[in-house]
């Protein structure tokens, strides 16, 4: 997987007309952090924060991911997403 086909993922998700899931919008959340920050580096938001945590913890359950590895989930999220809403 490549660079562009990681951009052209983005480019795919935006134009989605359907809904996404809150599951999948966190999990793709997750991936996309990791691969352009890397690594989890801020403390997960108080109690009272329930959005900024469940950010936290999806990108926080890709620590140590690879980049590869983390461009490759992020596409392949991306196709399953667009698919559940073509298909």
């Amino acid at each position: 997987m490549t660079e562009k086909a990681f951009k052209e993922a983005c480019v795919k998700l935006i134009q989605l007309k359907g809904p996404v899931s809150d599951v999948e919008k966190l999990k793709i959340y997750g991936f996309y952090k990791q691969v352009t920050v890397g690594d989890i580096d801020i403390p997960r938001p108080c109690e009272t924060d329930i959005r900024g945590k469940a950010k936290w913890d999806a990108w926080n359950s890709c620590k140590e991911m690879a980049r590869e590895d983390a461009i490759k989930a992020y596409i392949g999220k991306v196709e399953e997403v667009a698919q559940k809403q073509s298909g």
